[in-house]
């Protein structure tokens, strides 16, 4: 109760720091806002200072900056992140609609990198040091090193353009989801490989280990009784951090795929000048984070093994 208890203040704290952060940081890019506001509105071509001003005038933008964001704080009190600038319809409904894709591509690249990633960790983890783990150490060192975009656009030309097997972009049915999943996941398995490996290692270097060994158990049956509980828990903690890293790439790889989400919204909002879009998208994010490391924190505290030596 008392780190869920943090975490409520940390939710709280990440509200009011995202949100003036954004604010901030969107009125000092360059450029005219209620130009760039109108020109989202009605394109580049059929706006002037008229249109402009008059954004301005609709939108107070000339108010004072605290009044702005004092503004927005108070209908944040009441769970309302106001109205998009750019197409006047309300963010709550536009991130609800985006945050279902951001989902379904984060439960996607997630259960790929789940499938590649461990079930390689704790083989090489059994064996440590043999010719498989060297070459999985390499491929994970390459994966992570190289950024996700490189790896996008790599996947693209090789199963989109070259063999044809997937589309290159855009959003429709299970096909569409494939590539930008696989990008997101690959640098998720490459990780998450390495830490379990180091877990399983660590577990089978271990005199209970050992003991069970001595006992007549095999490697497996002893690695799945007295093990895989201990080797879980590192991996789980990764874990959490993995999904926070999963929802900062996905605004590299929506942009990229031009797939429909929070991280693609938000680079549009950015590029508009939306402040209510760029406040509500980036807090949403932010209280991703935190609901994710609660979520991690329980996940880790209900496996740990000396819970069940109490209870005995």
């Amino acid at each position: 109760m008392r780190a869920l208890g943090g975490r409520a203040v940390q939710a709280l704290l990440v509200a009011l720091l995202v949100g003036t952060a954004c604010f901030m940081m969107v009125r000092l890019l360059p450029g005219d806002m209620a130009y760039r506001i109108a020109a989202s509105r009605y394109g580049y071509d059929l706006v002037d200072s008229a249109a402009a001003d008059a954004v301005r005038q609709e939108l107070g933008l000339d108010r004072p900056w605290l009044l702005q964001l004092g503004a927005w704080f108070a209908d944040l009190a009441q769970l309302d992140l106001g109205v998009s600038l750019a197409s006047g319809e309300a963010v709550l409904d536009l991130l609800s609609v985006q945050l279902g894709h951001t989902l379904l591509l984060s439960v996607v690249a997630l259960a790929f990198s789940l499938l590649l990633g461990p079930p390689l960790g704790v083989l090489t983890g059994l064996r440590p040091g043999g010719w498989l783990d060297g070459g999985a150490l390499a491929l994970a060192t390459a994966l992570r090193a190289v950024p996700a975009f490189v790896i996008g656009i790599a996947l693209m030309l090789v199963l989109a353009v070259e063999w044809d097997w997937l589309p290159v972009a855009g959003v429709g049915g299970w096909r569409e989801v494939i590539l930008p999943a696989l990008t997101l996941a690959l640098g998720l398995a490459a990780a998450s490989s390495r830490v379990t490996r180091d877990a399983v290692a660590a577990v089978v270097a271990s005199p209970y280990f050992a003991f069970a060994r001595m006992k007549g158990l095999s490697d497996a049956s002893a690695f799945r009784r007295h093990g895989l509980r201990n080797a879980s828990i590192p991996v789980v903690a990764y874990l959490g951090l993995q999904l926070v890293t999963l929802i900062e790439g996905v605004v590299v790889v929506e942009s990229l795929f031009a797939w429909p989400g929070i991280g693609h919204a938000l680079v549009h909002a950015v590029l508009g000048r939306d402040i209510p879009m760029v406040q509500g998208t980036a807090l949403l994010m932010g209280l991703l984070f935190v609901g994710l490391n609660a979520a991690t924190d329980l996940a880790c505290w209900a496996l740990d093994p000396r819970r069940q030596g109490a209870r005995a």
